[in-house]
């Protein structure tokens, strides 16, 4: 019991020692930390010190090379100032000097002036005395004159003057018919000149068109398929298209024969679809022919727009720039008839500008003075080309001098513009050309036409084609119209009628196609 007390009392007083020392220890170690702290300030404060001096040294060695360079500015500006300055003064001193120059001139100037006026003056007073004495001297020559005359001043000036009137007159009237005469040689030299010279800017080739046109094959087998059995094909392509398919031993060929060249695209296109597809049967035939229809219209209308942008001519009519793309698969005389109008519109417009008169007017004018032989309907109608025309034009809103000018250029109205003669003279010059135009080729034409509107002229007649040359009339009616014992009383009719009214070389066959189709669709 005594060593366990023992021993509590030396733990006892050993916490308690230990705890004497440790406070020792700690406020030793405060001490030593609070030294080190004051030496760390007292450094710290000395190296604040001297970087605040340093700092203070620069900034004054900053504000100095600032107050220097302000300074040398300073200095420039008043240099820049004072030059200024000294210039404006050296440029006064030389106005001023100028100015008393000018002064001494002037002053100079106007003692001569008054010197001048001086003399003027003494030689004016002279003048005024010789003038009276003259004007005194010619009073007396006068009545002297009148005395001897017997006649008075006054009646010797009436005579004088109707003696200067008569010559007058007589010399007015020599020079006038002088100057008619020389103003009508003149006038056709002149007019002969401004001809030529168009005609020589204007050269363009001309080639006369054919009725038929060649398809090549890459091979003659494609031929057979062409023909198809028993010659189906071929029939269904001439009668979609109404052009005679000339299928012989030419190799690797085949010739398409037709009056009209609209026809003759449309079946060339046809054949090339169908031979490049390969699928040429009646049915597929009809839809590529509808197709090619289709898009030689749009052909047609890009055609128009192309030929009046190129020519310059703007604001024409949808339906005109129609017309002048139908040009293109027109012939007049063997003449491509867009070619003929954009000719003559180009002669137009130079022929227009050598006379002083608006060259676009003509231009316009010259286009479309033949858009009367293109006509809107396949039937062809009895009004002549240029009436038809002038009609159009007037319909679509041209102005009154390219109405004129298109209803005048063959003389079936009275011209009234300046611009209707130039398109005569432009029309004539562009068909008289060597080789443009082949008078045979429109009789021929005029005769196929007629066979087509005599056979239009019966009813239940759908379509109409003139083929081999005029020599057959192929005609096909509608089923529900015409039956078969009608279809041979029609070929008859036809025949009687086109030998009564017409005039043609050999004979000309009559054929008469009735087709009967039921088409259905399985869905």
């Amino acid at each position: 019991m005594d060593n366990i007390i023992f021993i509590v009392v030396a733990a006892v007083v050993g916490l308690a020692i230990g705890f004497a020392i440790a406070k020792m220890m700690e406020k030793g170690k405060a001490s030593k930390t609070i030294a080190n702290a004051k030496k760390e300030a007292a450094d710290i404060i000395k190296e604040a010190k001297k970087e605040g001096e340093g700092i203070k040294k620069d900034k004054i060695f900053q504000a100095k090379e600032k107050f220097l360079e302000l300074k040398a500015e300073h200095e420039k500006v008043i240099n820049n100032k004072d030059k200024k300055i000294g210039e404006a003064e050296k440029r006064t001193r030389d106005k001023e000097s100028q100015v008393s120059s000018e002064l001494a001139k002037n002053k100079k100037l106007n003692d001569q002036y008054q010197q001048k006026i001086k003399e003027v003056e003494y030689k004016s007073e002279i003048l005024d005395k010789k003038q009276a004495e003259v004007e005194k001297l010619h009073k007396s020559q006068v009545q002297q004159l009148e005395v001897i005359s017997g006649l008075s001043a006054e009646d010797a000036k009436a005579q004088l003057l109707e003696s200067l009137k008569e010559t007058a007159k007589s010399d007015a009237m020599a020079y006038l018919q002088n100057t008619l005469e020389e103003a009508k040689l003149t006038a056709q030299q002149e007019a002969r000149k401004i001809v030529v010279n168009t005609i020589q800017r204007i050269g363009t080739e001309e080639a006369v068109e054919n009725c038929v046109s060649v398809f090549n094959l890459e091979s003659d087998d494609v031929k057979g398929r062409i023909i198809g059995r028993e010659g189906r094909n071929i029939r269904a392509l001439e009668s979609a298209t109404g052009v005679e398919i000339i299928v012989d031993d030419t190799p690797e060929a085949i010739i398409l024969s037709c009056f009209d060249s609209v026809r003759r695209e449309v079946a060339r296109l046809s054949l090339h679809r169908l031979v490049t597809d390969g699928r040429i049967h009646p049915a597929r035939i009809e839809e590529v022919v509808k197709k090619t229809e289709k898009q030689i219209n749009e052909e047609i209308a890009e055609i128009g727009k192309r030929t009046v942008i190129d020519l310059g001519i703007h604001g024409l009519h949808p339906e005109l720039i129609k017309a002048v793309g139908r040009m293109k698969y027109r012939s007049s005389y063997g003449q491509n008839l867009l070619q003929h109008s954009r000719e003559v519109a180009k002669l137009c417009g130079v022929m227009a500008a050598e006379l002083g008169l608006n060259p676009k007017i003509a231009k316009r004018a010259g286009l479309l003075h033949d858009i009367g032989k293109v006509p809107m309907a396949e039937v062809e109608v009895e009004t002549p080309h240029a009436i038809l025309g002038m009609q159009w034009a007037q319909k679509y809103g041209e102005k009154e001098e390219v109405c004129n000018a298109i209803g005048a250029h063959h003389d079936e109205i009275e011209m009234t513009t300046l611009i209707s003669p130039i398109v005569q003279v432009c029309d004539a010059i562009s068909g008289a050309r060597p080789g443009a135009r082949r008078q045979v080729l429109d009789s021929y034409i005029q005769r196929l036409k007629d066979l087509e509107d005599i056979a239009f002229g019966f009813h239940g007649v759908q379509k109409a084609y003139a083929i081999q040359a005029g020599r057959e009339l192929r005609v096909i009616v509608e089923s529900e119209k015409v039956n078969d014992d009608k279809a041979a009383e029609l070929s008859f009719e036809i025949s009687q009628k086109i030998q009564t009214d017409m005039t043609y070389p050999g004979q000309v066959k009559v054929t008469v196609i009735r087709e009967t189709r039921s088409v259905n669709v399985a869905k």
